[in-house]
């Protein structure tokens, strides 16, 4: 997102009943493990919940930026993390309560678990412009930088405490030691977007310039690559891929002008044997978009640009979508392989990052003119209701 990115919390105050007391998240149990309150919960609430109220006066003063979540993720419905410049909160209970978990010179990107200890981050110092790997192993409390010279990498994803990938728009990088060191994964020539379910199974999408893109799947780690779709288009650029074991989508994207995106999402869910065209959203600014045939929709969520997806089991995917220039964030889903596609009302806002836990379940970061506020879905982004928001 890009939107400011900085903020964290060096201790954790617990400022809800239930949770137990410690110094950090996961140094010694997780959140979901915690006791049972003596006396009974307070009722859930919105708003800034009362914390970094300090940190929140200092960056609306007129000498920085306001404090903006960028970065979303979360485990399951009730505890997650979230993040921006020079923060890192969390909840254990659905965003009842939120909690502090860092505050320091790290504008958060980007943030990763793979479970409620480990964690991973892209991060810039404060208002600087390098970009670096940091790690947690205590949930966020604190957090140690991997290397000493910055990084390309544009995303990360962990599978576990020491698998991950690295990705920026034309290579893949492999890590088996928690960040501490990579290799590069080989993939093809002018790739554009890459995305690894496992060491040796993963997919990327290329340009031919003049001609389009086209999707290639590896099942050996690199070492080759078979062509499974191609999508004609004069001037392609740039493109996203997301994968699991069972799905996988790539977003083709058009031309821009406007204030207008135009792309394509197409959707498999047999290993690329066959795709469906989901989205092909043509705009005045941006002309047709790529690859051919119909498609199930025209417009995307928020009718505007596509932002991140998240493939959810064997049949669902969520996409979240902006239109700066209208003021609308809004999120699309599919819960039957791409076969039918159903885009949300919108919520005011100029970008949006989402972090889906299940098929109905998910949180949305949104900012707009006057705040930066979370938002939580339980039925697939229908409805979206306000469970944090840092007013400006």
């Amino acid at each position: 997102m890009k939107w400011t990115k900085r903020l964290q919390l060096t201790s954790l105050t617990l400022l809800s009943a239930g949770l137990l007391t410690y110094a950090g998240w996961g140094t010694a149990a997780s959140m979901t493990a915690a006791a049972a309150p003596a006396t009974p919960t307070p009722s859930c609430s919105s708003g800034d919940h009362g914390i970094l109220q300090k940190l929140q006066k200092k960056h609306t003063d007129g000498s920085s930026e306001p404090l903006t979540f960028d970065a979303v993720d979360f485990l399951n419905a009730d505890t997650g993390r979230a993040a921006g410049n020079g923060f890192l909160i969390g909840t254990s209970d659905g965003g009842c309560h939120f909690q502090e978990i860092y505050q320091g010179q790290w504008s958060f990107q980007q943030i990763d678990y793979p479970d409620n200890v480990h964690g991973w981050a892209l991060a810039t110092v404060q208002d600087g412009q390098a970009k670096y790997l940091i790690r947690t192993t205590d949930g966020g409390s604190t957090w140690k930088r991997l290397g000493s010279d910055m990084v390309t990498f544009e995303r990360i994803e962990f599978l576990d405490s020491t698998t991950g990938f690295g990705y920026n728009r034309a290579s893949t990088y492999y890590t088996n030691n928690g960040g501490v060191s990579w290799s590069k994964i080989t993939t093809p020539a002018n790739t554009r977007g890459a995305d690894f379910t496992s060491r040796n199974s993963g997919w990327a999408v290329v340009i031919v310039p003049g001609r389009g893109y086209q999707v290639m799947r590896t099942t050996d780690g690199g070492a080759s690559w078979k062509r499974m779709m191609n999508a004609a288009y004069s001037d392609p650029k740039y493109a996203r891929v997301y994968a699991n074991a069972s799905q996988v989508y790539t977003v083709l994207y058009g031309g821009s002008g406007m204030s207008q995106t135009s792309y394509s999402l197409y959707g498999s869910s047999n290993a690329g044997s066959s795709w469906t065209r989901v989205i092909a959203q043509e705009t005045a600014g941006g002309g047709p978009a790529p690859g051919s045939g119909a498609a199930k929709v025209k417009k995307g969520p928020g009718s505007g640009s596509p932002g991140n997806m998240q493939l959810v089991g064997k049949t669902t995917a969520f996409m979240v979508g902006y239109q700066p220039a209208a003021q609308m964030v809004g999120t699309g889903v599919t819960k039957n392989n791409g076969q039918a596609w159903s885009n949300s009302k919108t919520v005011l806002g100029f970008e949006g990052v989402i972090s889906f836990v299940d098929d109905n379940q998910g949180w949305l970061a949104v900012r707009d003119l006057n705040s930066s506020t979370l938002y939580f879905t339980k039925d697939a982004g229908a409805n979206w209701s306000a469970k944090f928001s840092f007013e400006f």
